[in-house]
């Protein structure tokens, strides 16, 4: 009984900090061009060599 009363709130501050860090990538931008990270992958380009 007295590890639940550790690991609960752990549990709950890892949750929070999970969040925290999804919400900070959305408004910093990391999800906005889905498609064209996974088109690059697969493209097959030469690169440029100016």
């Amino acid at each position: 009984m007295s590890a639940l009363l550790f690991l609960i709130p752990v549990a709950l501050f890892m949750g929070a900090l999970g969040l925290v860090a999804f919400l900070w990538s959305l408004k910093s931008g990391q999800f906005d061009d889905l498609e064209g990270a996974a088109e690059r992958g697969l493209l097959d380009e030469p690169a440029d060599d100016d």
